[in-house]
């Protein structure tokens, strides 16, 4: 039997971009654009700076003195080890840099909901990525499926912003299960400052274990866990599934009182290794249900509870 929630409707066809697809999906670009635009301005404006603000000013380096440096930002310690002056540079931590890691893998475009994971992924990262833009902060992109797919460095700028947006859109990762840790290692790797990581995925496969844990020592690393209406209730009478992973198709009588309950338990299980899993390596978890119908409002409910709790708890990693 699929992995819970990994199914899809067995008439889903090998997505392929041609003209037509390409100007469709600007399209959208530009509607998830306009939505994200009123949600940040109408609902989540300060809520955005007031949770993820910089520390302000912190030590970044040393280098040599230069005519004109302030003699108090001599470094004495490396002045007597070098035997000439160095002094301390410092950086403004309040311009931060903000990395969608992307699930950009075939379980993406599986789900019974009005709009797939996909799409909710790209409306998520449409309202964060221009929240972040109008902060000040960079933004930046690690789309992945088995492997990564495309590394996009943190850039400021509207235009930069919608560019993530589209690739969510338009990526398709080659059909095998995701894995997270790809991503976490290359962040971990490749962003020397600490930044906030957007995680969205349905994390079907995995959450990257270790991987997640050592990325998450070195920055403000977010679960976005979207997750298909079919896990909670699935739609009853007999379906032909194709499992989005592998593309094995079988038939599932979810009418059955026994295969319901075996989904439940599957699910519940899935969840509970999740959360754990979430909470070992001391991340935070920002859930989304996707609904069976298309309402908007459900982005910006999960985004407030989400930021509503870090203001409380009052931590910032």
């Amino acid at each position: 039997m699929p992995r819970p929630g990994q199914t899809s409707p067995a008439n889903d066809r090998p997505h392929s971009i041609d003209e037509a697809e390409l100007q469709e999906l600007l399209e959208e670009v530009r509607r998830i654009e306009a939505q994200s635009k009123r949600l940040v301005t109408d609902v989540l404006s300060g809520a955005y700076s007031s949770v993820f603000r910089g520390a302000g000013i912190a030590f970044d380096e040393v280098r040599e003195y230069e005519e004109g440096d302030d003699p108090r930002r001599v470094d004495w310690n490396v002045t007597a080890r070098m035997g000439r002056p160095f002094v301390k540079k410092f950086v403004d931590e309040r311009e931060q840099s903000v990395i969608f890691a992307i699930d950009v893998g075939p379980s993406m475009d599986a789900s019974f909901g009005a709009l797939s994971a996909r799409r909710i992924a790209a409306r998520v990262v449409a309202t964060l990525a221009l929240a972040a833009v109008r902060n000040g902060d960079k933004v930046g992109a690690i789309a992945f499926g088995a492997e990564v797919v495309r590394w996009v460095p943190p850039l400021r700028g509207l235009g930069h912003a919608l560019r993530i947006v589209r690739d969510t859109l338009a990526l398709r990762a080659p059909r095998a299960s995701s894995a997270p840790s790809c991503a976490f290692e290359l962040a971990a790797r490749t962003l020397r400052r600490r930044s906030v990581i957007f995680a969205v995925s349905d994390f079907l496969s995995g959450t990257g274990g270790r991987s997640l844990e050592r990325c998450a020592r070195r920055h403000d690393v977010i679960a976005t866990w979207l997750q298909g209406p079919e896990l909670a209730a699935p739609p009853t009478g007999l379906w032909r599934v194709r499992d989005p992973h592998s593309g094995a198709e079988r038939e599932l009588d979810l009418g059955s009182a026994a295969v319901r309950a075996f989904h439940a338990e599957r699910v519940e299980a899935w969840r509970s290794s999740t959360r754990s899993a979430f909470e070992r390596a001391g991340v935070d978890r920002l859930e989304l249900a996707i609904p069976r119908e298309r309402r908007r409002e459900h982005i910006a409910d999960a985004l407030l509870r989400f930021f509503r709790m870090r203001q409380l708890r009052g931590a910032k990693r």
